[in-house]
């Protein structure tokens, strides 16, 4: 049975440019494993994005949704702060979860903690304590049997990561198909076995936009051929036809789900 005592649970203290701190007395130290004062969930974050040569992760764009779920018949308040690789730890934030309700912390949050932290990128660890006296509820006269027992996973917190390399999401495009033949080239770059004959060319389109399909084609060439201006105007070539059809870009990205343990802290 666990009973609120208030000369065993520490009292908790919001402390600015520092996590969450407790104070306790020398025997409280001694007796920290027995009487442990919250549970604590540290989860790791990665937001925003890296340019090329920038590390410490591949280039890309770079999100962490973490999901805290309180799966008990009863109130409980938690605290969450953020601390930063190499930099700054933020205040802590109490939140009050009703029973069997969930809440969110994002890459948005972690940077509003942060003072709307407006970096590139932002790595680090996001620490959730849950106090003891939250499960007690002794403001309530409330005592809970045994609320840990051997498991001490009184929430579910999941961590989402989500990388992408790519600068918009992966979507539809309208793709011209051009059919067309190369009459002569006086540019003498294009190797002669191409002359005259059918090619295909696959080439992104507008919709409701007017397009030089033929100049589509010539840009393809200078592209593969390394040719100037001057020697597309050297360059004869006679559309034979244009269908349309829907394309969509590389998704290129990957998504990872990690549920976060917890531990007793003293």
């Amino acid at each position: 049975m666990y009973t609120h005592k208030p000369s065993k649970l520490s009292e908790t203290i919001l402390v600015s440019n520092s996590p969450a701190t407790t104070v306790t007395s020398s025997e409280d130290k001694m007796n920290s494993t027995s009487n442990p004062n919250s549970i604590m969930y540290t989860a790791k974050f990665e937001c925003g994005s890296i340019f090329a040569g920038e590390g410490p992760l591949r280039p890309g764009h770079y999100d962490t949704d973490l999901s805290i779920f309180n799966k008990q018949k009863f109130e409980l308040t938690m605290l969450w702060n953020v601390i930063v690789n190499n930099g700054s730890t933020s205040n802590a934030i109490l939140v009050n979860l009703n029973a069997e309700t969930s809440a969110g912390i994002t890459c948005k949050d972690i940077r509003k903690v942060l003072g709307n932290n407006d970096e590139n990128f932002l790595e680090g660890f996001v620490v959730i304590n849950v106090p003891l006296y939250s499960i007690l509820q002794p403001s309530k006269g409330t005592v809970i049997p045994n609320p840990l027992g051997n498991d001490i996973n009184i929430l579910e917190v999941q961590a989402f990561y989500t990388a992408n390399a790519l600068d918009t999401l992966p979507r539809e495009v309208i793709v011209d198909k051009i059919s067309f033949y190369i009459v002569q080239d006086y540019s003498g770059k294009i190797p002669k076995d191409l002359l005259k004959k059918s090619l295909d060319v696959s080439v992104p389109s507008t919709l409701n936009e007017v397009s030089d399909t033929e100049m589509k084609a010539k840009k393809t060439l200078a592209k593969q051929y390394n040719l100037s201006e001057d020697d597309l105007s050297k360059i004869v070539v006679r559309i034979k036809n244009v269908s349309v059809g829907v394309g969509v870009l590389i998704d290129d990205h990957a998504i990872s789900l990690s549920s976060i343990k917890p531990q007793l802290s003293p």
